[in-house]
């Protein structure tokens, strides 16, 4: 279990700490509000349909090389994000998004539910809950101060090389904690 905390909590840094600056990166592309909401709107529509076929192709091969797709790809897309100029590539953007969001979301309860024994995996999931968001509002809270030196598409390659590193993490260390299904957190 401790892979995934490391592996996600790398996900989760780079999701929270782009989220907010994200907003504002396309706010300065779209011209209304009613493009930021069109915007907004795809990305959970996309989510939605994507979980369906989602979780049916976890069922086919697994939970952690989804979780493996969907780091590589955030990496990838956190890389485009800083050329975007138009509401079209925005609206793209936000597509893939919600498509890898819900990749991420669906195949991570997969994989903490494999790894889990029955009696002890509300705890389980607790502590992974408690990891992950710990060190997601710790990396949060210190995004601020970092962009006082940076720029803004700092950020977002800083936060694509987090998600590859996610992804790594998971095929280097994943595969091999695989022969050991049920692991405690404490």
């Amino acid at each position: 279990m401790r892979w995934l905390i490391v592996s996600q909590s790398f996900a989760m840094v780079a999701a929270s700490v782009s989220f907010p600056f994200y907003l504002l990166f396309i706010q300065n592309i779209g011209s209304d509000f009613s493009s930021f909401g069109f915007a907004y709107g795809l990305f959970t529509l996309s989510a939605a349909v994507g979980h369906r076929f989602i979780g049916r192709l976890s069922d086919l091969i697994g939970g952690q090389f989804l979780l493996i797709a969907y780091s590589i790809g955030m990496s990838f897309l956190f890389l485009l994000i800083p050329s975007t100029s138009s509401i079209q590539e925005v609206y793209m953007i936000q597509v893939l998004l919600g498509i890898l969001g819900a990749l991420q979301k669906t195949s991570e309860k997969v994989v903490i539910s494999d790894m889990t024994e029955h009696a002890s995996r509300g705890k389980s999931i607790g502590q992974y809950h408690f990891w992950t968001a710990l060190f997601s509002s710790i990396a949060v809270m210190g995004t601020g101060f970092i962009l006082e030196y940076f720029t803004i598409h700092f950020l977002f390659y800083a936060c694509s090389l987090f998600f590859l590193i996610s992804g790594l993490v998971i095929i280097i260390f994943g595969s091999i904690l695989k022969r050991d299904v049920t692991m405690s957190v404490d």
